[in-house]
């Protein structure tokens, strides 16, 4: 088939199908990602091969890659940054384009003044094991005229994924019969020759690399055999630093055929009490409409809200019935929330954060600072999240 002629909507039946595994269905390191897709999705290789370049090109999925848990490989943060209206898109333009290290970024607003609405800009920060989140998050306020910054790492990740083909049309309240699993966020240390291996296995896919030895070129790139390749890239799944093989679809602006995956991006807090964290969040983390779900401490700016979690939809008050069903599910567990609100997601643009200690040096440099100088002070502990 001519690419000219190979549907890229994601609305066409055998994309769909497709899609539906292929954005967050295929877990951890596979030497064969492309058949799994296959396998799972019931479309034949050819025909996933030719479905997800056609879409890449298109510009309908907006990258494909394996995905890491960098939350185990970098110290890591959700940030709020309170940033003068007036200075608000230069401040994001800034965060998106000048800085790798940060990843999501995103304007947000809620529907009335409440605590921490005056923190309209949000990121995801990762700084490389042995440099200071502070220090890097100092500099990045000081470039952009912020007013002040809130640093929440994560101390516990209740769930992660995102699959907007295969939420649509869920129902609020949809859940799982069991509580979700806690996943523990603890740095694991590399050596030299598995950052070259994880550098060369995370990089983003052109279309014409998707094939079904995709990884032999990327061990030619890491100079390694491939046998050692996917003998390293296995052993980081089982050091749980590996995610998953995943198409990313653009789900915030419209595709290049007038599509959009999902329109409203809502972050939803909970406070609850000191102590049942861990309670509240895998029960939040049963309701499959839940993208992701993390203790996060938000201090007295956000009311301590403590439970986090990401939703998305295309009508904004079907979203509210996701969360007003989450909350009934709380109350049913007998879990008290305290505070509760949502941040709508405005202006959103995405990029994997880079987590390479070389690169941050090399950044750096490029910064006219000293590397030393942004390392971890005496007594500081690295943040993990």
């Amino acid at each position: 088939m001519n690419s000219t002629t190979v549907p890229v909507e994601v609305t066409d039946p055998i994309n769909a199908q497709i899609l539906a595994v292929s954005e967050d269905k295929v877990p951890g390191f596979q030497s064969n990602p492309l058949r799994e897709i296959a396998r799972q999705s019931g479309v034949e290789l050819p025909v996933v091969t030719e479905r997800i370049q056609a879409m890449l090109r298109a510009g309908t999925i907006r990258r494909v890659r394996q995905t890491l848990l960098a939350t185990n490989l970098a110290q890591g943060a959700l940030v709020a940054w309170e940033v003068p209206q007036a200075k608000l898109d230069a401040a994001f333009d800034y965060m998106f384009q000048q800085d790798p290290f940060s990843g999501h970024v995103v304007t947000r607003s809620t529907d009335a003044a409440t605590p921490g609405s005056q923190y309209k800009l949000w990121t995801t920060l990762k700084v490389p094991q042995g440099y200071s989140m502070p220090r890097h998050a100092e500099f990045l306020l000081g470039k952009v005229g912020g007013v002040h910054f809130r640093l929440m790492p994560a101390k516990k990740l209740f769930a992660l994924g995102v699959g907007h083909v295969r939420r649509k049309g869920m129902e609020p309240g949809a859940r799982a019969d069991v509580p979700g699993e806690p996943t523990e966020v603890a740095i694991v240390t590399l050596n030299d020759l598995e950052w070259r291996i994880l550098s060369a296995l995370k990089r983003e896919f052109e279309p014409e690399e998707l094939s079904e030895n995709l990884w032999a070129a990327r061990a030619a790139e890491a100079q390694v055999p491939l046998a050692t390749f996917l003998e390293v890239a296995a052993d980081f799944d089982r050091r749980k630093i590996i995610g998953r093989f995943s198409t990313f679809l653009e789900h915030v602006k419209p595709s290049a055929t007038g599509e959009r995956v999902t329109r409203f991006n809502a972050l939803f807090h909970w406070a609850v009490p000191a102590g049942r964290e861990i309670e509240a969040g895998v029960e939040v983390a049963r309701h499959y409409i839940m993208t992701h779900a993390y203790w996060r401490e938000g201090g007295p700016e956000f009311r301590n809200v403590n439970v986090m979690g990401v939703a998305h939809g295309t009508d904004k008050t079907l979203v509210l019935a996701h969360k007003a069903a989450i909350d009934q599910h709380l109350a049913e567990a007998g879990m008290p929330v305290s505070y509760t609100n949502v941040f709508w997601g405005g202006r959103s643009e995405i990029k994997p954060s880079e987590i390479s200690p070389l690169a941050y040096r090399e950044w750096c440099v490029q910064q006219g600072l000293d590397p030393e100088k942004m390392r971890l002070a005496a007594g500081e502990k690295g943040i993990a999240g």
